[in-house]
């Protein structure tokens, strides 16, 4: 009996360890994916993008600007072609709303919304205004490190937590080590099969940071189809009043 006592304290030195390591491991990657998100956005940030709407018989284009504001502001301007010039979705905290200046309404994004095309493309409403959620209603899991693009990154899933009001079940997040970039993200449902993936290309410096400049979202089961972002101009950490994101100036932006 006394030869078992060093193999039990080994055993359980083994499993306190593991949980340790465990525990620094999750807590690792809750860390990486914030300094991602504000790597991403800053403070505050403002862009100028173009999305490309691609179809195996068509292509539209459409050009916008962005501001966003910590976690929980953020407004997204579209300024051409003209008959979506003006059309707007605006972020206060949990609530959503888009302005369609064509018939002078403005319309509550409901959670059941939330899964639904932004302006037609392969972005949702959750994606485009909503993307601080991947901070603060998931938990995030280590999974690996693999190379993306030519660089080093931690693999990180992302799993929604319990009754969080989100339209992915499951966001595996491919990021840069050396740059905290999301080069690359897969979205899953409920069912754990793929809906999404989205890639990031063309790294360059803007607004004093690194940001990718080129984004492609690619659904699963739609041959030939994805959405292209590209971002011309973008600032961060300047100083913004809370009140700019609001209805009122979500109806009053122009180009």
């Amino acid at each position: 009996m006394r030869k078992l006592v060093p193999a039990l304290l080994l055993v359980s030195s083994f499993l306190a360890s593991s949980l340790v390591v465990s525990s620094a491991w999750a807590q690792s990657a809750a860390d990486i994916v914030t300094l991602s998100d504000r790597q991403m956005r800053g403070d505050s940030s403002y862009s100028e993008m173009t999305m490309k709407i691609i179809r195996p018989d068509w292509t539209r284009s459409m050009s916008m600007k962005s501001w966003t504001k910590g976690q929980d502001l953020s407004l997204v301007l579209v300024t051409a072609p003209a008959k979506d010039k003006g059309s707007a979705s605006l972020k206060r905290q949990r609530e959503m709303w888009n302005w369609l200046p064509s018939i002078e309404r403005v319309i509550k994004i409901a959670p059941s919304m939330l899964g639904q095309s932004w302006m037609g493309s392969d972005f949702t409403n959750d994606d485009l205004i909503n993307q601080s959620s991947i901070v603060v209603d998931y938990d995030h899991q280590m999974v690996k490190e693999d190379i993306v693009d030519g660089v080093k990154a931690w693999v990180i899933d992302a799993v929604a937590k319990p009754d969080a009001p989100v339209v992915w079940s499951k966001v595996r997040l491919w990021i840069s080590q050396s740059t905290y970039l999301q080069r690359k993200v897969e979205f899953y449902d409920e069912f754990d099969e793929l809906v999404n993936t989205m890639a990031t290309f063309d790294v360059k410096t803007m607004g004093e940071r690194q940001i990718a400049t080129r984004m492609e979202m690619v659904p699963a089961d739609k041959p030939g189809n994805k959405t292209e972002m590209i971002t011309h101009q973008a600032q961060f950490n300047f100083a913004i009043k809370d009140d700019f994101f609001s209805q009122s100036q979500m109806k009053a932006l122009r180009d």
